[in-house]
């Protein structure tokens, strides 16, 4: 099913899920097409970002953002066009980066709306290599790993929109870059795409052997975005003063207990004591937010020169968004993953 201008697809949160989600998760609705009022305008969905926090959005625990109640629309960033316009900031016809939700049409005052001009040669990239993926690569990176030319990085997810950014920016550093992925093909445009010095199969019974192989003399810098048996691995070959940028878990987002085996808190917390590490969790946009411009100057110039390489993965079709969004969860993406929600083709859509 195609978009309507009379009507308006939405998922909306329809149970909060115990473990992965699932088919009954979210609920698709159709209602009518909302009418911007003073000081509103109409934006019509493009694209659709699917992101890892959106699982934590759907439960209730504590967390540092609010999560989406029962029966409202499902959160998500997206690039967006103007239909109707009352502001005088935005025109019809105009590019958004905005955060409609997953859904076809949103109201908006303007809050939060960034503009991307009229014709943008890769909207998309808004949601990923040039957005928030991209910037928390670069600011995880920079900011809190703080590597030095020689050094070693250590990436997982290294085929995924923070992971791949994060180890390209590694190389154009000067340091040795490790990736970790999940599978052979991961693995090798990792190291013939992305220019990852080695790249190493997590699915690998050895995978623990094959990373202190790979990694002689030590990692000084370990981008966390997974946990799970990776970190494990990772922990014993953590160099003194070494750093780890922590953006994300994913291995354990929908995880419904602790792990079984014995408790490694102490392990662990013994690690970083004796080896001095410097541990840091961060949300990109409330520990970074002033630096964007700073981001924004670095990376344009980097896929200006061609040293950066962007893989998206375009999936068509809000009603795929559920099932796209439990592969990616699985780590099934190869790339950063986006729904094309709307019909319109610009003039260069790039992967």
């Amino acid at each position: 099913m195609t978009q309507s201008p009379d009507h308006n697809r939405r998922f909306v949160l329809a149970s909060r899920p115990k473990g992965e989600p699932d088919a009954n998760t979210l609920r698709l609705e159709t209602v009518d097409v909302p009418v911007p009022g003073p000081g509103q305008m109409l934006l019509r969905t493009e694209f659709l970002s699917l992101d890892p926090y959106m699982r934590g959005r759907m439960s209730d625990a504590k967390s540092y953002a609010a999560s989406v109640e029962i029966d409202a629309v499902m959160v998500g960033g997206t690039v967006a066009r103007v239909v109707r316009s009352n502001l005088d900031a935005f025109s019809e016809g105009d590019w958004v980066l905005s955060f409609n939700g997953w859904q076809d049409y949103a109201l908006s005052d303007g809050t939060g709306v960034t503009s991307l001009g009229r014709e943008p040669a890769h909207p998309s990239w808004a949601l990923g290599i040039m957005g928030m993926p991209g910037f928390t690569a670069w600011a995880g990176l920079t900011q809190i790993g703080k590597p030095k030319p020689g050094e070693t990085i250590c990436v997982a997810a290294a085929t995924g929109p923070v992971g791949a950014t994060v180890g390209q920016i590694g190389k154009i550093l000067g340091c040795r870059v490790i990736g970790v992925a999940g599978g052979a093909d991961k693995c090798a445009y990792a190291v013939k795409d992305l220019g990852f010095d080695a790249c190493l199969d997590h699915k690998a019974d050895d995978f623990a052997a094959q990373l202190k192989a790979a990694t002689p003399d030590g990692i000084d810098v370990y981008y966390e975005n997974v946990g799970g048996k990776v970190l494990d691995a990772v922990i014993p070959q953590l160099n003194t003063g070494a750093r780890m940028p922590v953006c994300g878990l994913v291995s354990q987002y929908n995880a419904t207990s602790l792990p079984e085996g014995p408790d490694r808190m102490n392990w662990l917390m013994g690690q970083i004591l004796r080896k001095q590490l410097t541990v840091r969790g961060f949300i990109i946009f409330n520990d970074f937010a002033p630096l964007y411009p700073e981001f924004a100057k670095a990376m344009g110039a980097w896929i200006g020169a061609g040293k950066i390489v962007y893989r998206e993965e375009i999936i068509d079709g809000l009603e795929a968004a559920p099932e796209a969004f439990i592969g990616l969860l699985k780590g099934e993406n190869f790339g950063k993953r986006v729904i094309r929600v709307g019909s319109t083709t610009p003039t260069h859509t790039g992967t």
